[in-house]
């Protein structure tokens, strides 16, 4: 799990390792070098997604590794609160940019028109700060669409530890 801080407050992330193993891997070495720190979403378009994860506030990009092989054929579905991959045209093109669906968005699902975005995560928490995020202001900035006029910041995105179940399985 991970939690991601922003001005607007916590979201908390289940992620899928088995299901997705090289893009958590991926994102997860993002978080523990600190790049998504200071970072800002970017790219808001209510009732469809956020996007963060590689630019700052003054729309300028952040160094990336290099691409993932992409892992939208693991079964996982673009629905609402889950976080998948940003990428260019090509498939194979994803980096440290993601993004939360706001509503369910099959047609990003493998095979429904292309390949597909790999979905790596679910939000557990903070859907409601995910919400107020899907509704700030939007505009266009530095040759970009959809750009929130104040910047909503990703304050980190830090590990954690899972609640534990006891011994009725139930969360702590």
């Amino acid at each position: 799990m991970v939690i991601i801080a922003t001005n607007h407050g916590d979201i908390t992330v289940e992620l899928f390792e088995d299901q997705a193993p090289v893009t958590v891997a991926n994102f997860l070495q993002y978080a523990d070098d600190g790049h998504y720190d200071g970072l800002i979403f970017h790219r808001v378009i209510n009732g469809f997604m956020i996007q963060g994860g590689g630019m700052d506030a003054s729309m300028t990009p952040r160094a990336t590794r290099e691409p993932i092989k992409n892992e939208a054929d693991n079964g996982l579905k673009n629905e609402r609160g889950t976080l998948a991959m940003a990428r260019t045209m090509n498939v194979n093109s994803a980096t440290s940019q993601f993004f939360i669906n706001l509503s369910d968005n099959s047609f990003l699902d493998h095979g429904s028109r292309d390949f597909g975005y790999a979905v790596f995560g679910k939000v557990s928490s903070g859907m409601e700060v995910v919400d107020a995020i899907a509704n700030v202001k939007t505009g266009n900035k530095g040759g970009h669409q959809d750009v929130p006029r104040e910047a909503v910041q990703i304050l980190s995105i830090r590990r954690v530890q899972a609640p534990e179940a006891n011994v009725d399985g139930k969360k702590q």
